[in-house]
């Protein structure tokens, strides 16, 4: 079995592994490579790989990562403040959420779904790959600041739509 330790910073690649989401957040994982190789990640914790990243095996050889085609719900609305009104509520339920350019895409949920339909959006389901925002926690989750950052997400949010 192949055993992979560590990122790197190398495009060139001589194998891929397509993964969801779901397993690009764990740290210890048994897989196989797109060729079939076994191959066993042994990451550092807390670390979600994205599409694009790469990783050395113990014998040397890079390993692309690709985010693999998952079903999600993609949500649309009819003006930028419902949009934005949409994510806030997945995002204080603590959703993860990839952001597009007029849309939101999650996991597939369908009480989720007909929240978002309470509030406007047109919900419906693609195939894609899933990269949600990494968040303003990616570093760690800590809440004792937020009040000053919301309050500033806020307010640039009312000039905006005062332009």
């Amino acid at each position: 079995m192949l055993v992979i330790e560590s990122r790197c910073a190398e495009a060139a690649h001589q194998e891929e592994l397509s993964l969801p989401f779901e397993l690009r957040q764990k740290s210890r994982l048994r897989t196989k490579l797109a060729s079939g190789e076994e191959a066993g990640l042994f990451l550092e914790h807390g670390s979600v790989l994205r599409g694009g990243d790469c990783l050395r095996a113990n014998d040397g050889r890079v390993v692309r990562i690709v985010a693999a085609n998952e079903e999600l719900m993609e949500a649309k609305c009819a003006t930028p403040f419902e949009l934005v009104r949409a994510a806030y509520h997945l995002g204080n339920r603590h959703v993860p959420v990839q952001i597009g350019d007029g849309w939101l895409r999650f996991q597939a949920d369908e009480v989720l779904a007909q929240m978002l339909r309470g509030l406007k959006a047109t919900v419906g389901k693609v195939t894609a790959p899933f990269e949600p925002e990494a968040g303003a926690y990616a570093g760690g989750h800590h809440h004792h600041s937020m009040d000053a950052k919301h309050s500033g997400i806020i307010h640039e949010f009312r000039d905006f739509k005062k332009k």
